[in-house]
């Protein structure tokens, strides 16, 4: 069994290194082997999970391949060029809202988790570089309620 997939067994069960080190018949030298891939394989995998936090473009492709469509089924259903999907997959061009519309009928997903998602792109986008970026959201999170009670 693959190392990655054992630790996250490992992890979803809750069981420690030590009590699964305890219960395996092998050396102190090959425990220790084993728990230090367990642990660096741990800390790849929350790494890789924190350091990357998913697009809409990474929720599309997700769809897609979890479906195993090529982008030509997903850019005809849309009307576009392939490289279009492609592209907005890959982060490189931002969906427009029709094409968010249409990829959740397409998906048979949820539409709102789909229009957050790019929305959320678009604000981060236009925020990347501002200093005072978490307080503009703030005080614009403060404006959207005074506007929907309004």
């Amino acid at each position: 069994m693959d190392l990655v997939v054992v630790s996250k067994l490992i992890y979803a069960c809750g069981a420690t290194v030590s009590t699964i080190a305890r219960y395996m018949l092998i050396t102190f030298y090959d425990k220790l082997i084993i728990v230090f891939k367990i642990i660096s394989t741990f800390v790849k995998i929350f790494l890789t999970d924190l350091g990357k936090m998913k697009n809409s473009g990474d929720r599309i492709r997700e769809l897609r391949e979890g479906r195993e469509l090529p982008l030509r089924v997903v850019a005809a259903y849309l009307d576009i060029d392939q490289a279009i999907p492609s592209r907005i997959e890959r982060g490189q061009r931002k969906a427009s809202r029709e094409h968010i519309i249409k990829l959740a009928e397409f998906f048979n997903v949820n539409e709102n988790e789909l229009l957050v998602a790019w929305l959320s792109d678009k604000i981060v986008y236009e925020l990347a570089d501002e200093q005072n970026a978490i307080e503009a959201l703030k005080v614009a999170e403060e404006k959207v309620k005074y506007q929907i009670t309004k």
